[in-house]
Order: C-alpha cells, then sequence, then structure tokens
C-alpha cells in the first residue's frame, strides 16, 4: 500500500523550510528558496495534497524551501503538517490534532508525527505516536551531499529487517548518555 511498518525516535531543529499561508479565492503554491529548484515541475506536491486532504478551499501558500529535497528528514513531511495546522486554523476547520493526525497519516508515514512536532517514538505506519517524558538537547550536524533519498525507494529496496524489533523506554531520559546508550542498542 506504499507505506511501510516502522519503529523510530523523530526529533525536530529550529531549522527548516517556511510556509506562508494567505487568505485567496483559489488554492495555489508558490516555491521559492535555496531548494526550491528541486522542486521544480511537481504540480502535486505534499503540501497541496495536504491542503486539499483537509478541504477544498482557497488559500495563496508560499514554501520557502530552506531544506534539501528527498534528503531523508523529513523536511516535505514537515511541510505537509505545518499546511494542515495552518490552513485548520485559516479555514476555521475546527480539528483537532487527533482530526490533523488522521488525515496525515492518509498522506504519509512521518506526517503525523510532525503535525505534533515534538520529539515521538512512531511506531505502526506511522500513525501510532508516544513521547518520552523528556528528551535531552543534542547537538546535531546533518550533511548532505545533494544525492536524493526517496524514502519510498529506500523501502522498496529493503528486502528484510535483521535484529529484534527495538524495545522503547518506558518514561524519561536522565541524560544525553541515557539516550545514546538507547539509540545504540
Amino acid at each position: 500500500d506504499g507505506f511501510h511498518p516502522l519503529q523510530s525516535l523523530a526529533v525536530f531543529t529550529g531549522m527548516g523550510d517556511v510556509l506562508g499561508i494567505e487568505p485567496a479565492p483559489d488554492l495555489s503554491l508558490n516555491i521559492d528558496g535555496p531548494f526550491a529548484k528541486g522542486l521544480d515541475g511537481e504540480g502535486d506536491n505534499l503540501v497541496l495534497r495536504a491542503a486539499r486532504a483537509l478541504g477544498n478551499q482557497g488559500a495563496k501558500l508560499t514554501l520557502t524551501k530552506n531544506l534539501p529535497v528527498a534528503s531523508g528528514i523529513g523536511g516535505g513531511s514537515a511541510d505537509a503538517a505545518a499546511a494542515l495546522r495552518g490552513l485548520n486554523t485559516l479555514w476555521n476547520s475546527g480539528k483537532d490534532e487527533a482530526a490533523l493526525c488522521e488525515i496525515a497519516a492518509a498522506l504519509g508515514s512521518d506526517i503525523p508525527v510532525c503535525v505534533l512536532s515534538t520529539p515521538s517514538f512512531m511506531e505502526g505506519r506511522g500513525e501510532i505516536l508516544r513521547s518520552p517524558e523528556s528528551m535531552p538537547r543534542l547537538p546535531m550536524l546533518l550533511v548532505n551531499p545533494r544525492v536524493a533519498v526517496p524514502t519510498r525507494d529506500v523501502f522498496a529496496a529493503l528486502k528484510e529487517r535483521s535484529g529484534a524489533d527495538m524495545t522503547l523506554p518506558q518514561g524519561r531520559f536522565r541524560d544525553t548518555a541515557d539516550l545514546l546508550r538507547f539509540l545504540e542498542t
């Protein structure tokens, strides 16, 4: 069905794309920013699919693409989640987080966690989310060699998963060392 079972820990940084939303009679999307070229010709962008899944109303969307396309860091998923949250407010749709996550789950595995935008363990197809009681801050360096890594292709190439399922911790990470011990297993 295009989805894959997963066990992941999703975290969020202060850096990302920016989605501007303004009232308009029709739905439109303009893309600018350093990585806009990577989305040229993508008439059915995930942001537009999210908007249509929420409702058939108008809005002028402007996506400033600061993150590399198909880099495996969830930029497109976060953009779609931002569209759901922002348009829910603009259109007075009245959907709560659970309803937005349900819409998001039909669009992609990473989108529900991006609707919440808090560190979370993801299971199932991404629809089962659990936030740790605490998450230490971590320094992070993201390196992108400008090679596209489409998630669909990565999981389609996966023939077999080795190793046991990850046992997700209950409660909290005491500190950074505790989180790193968990990630090593």
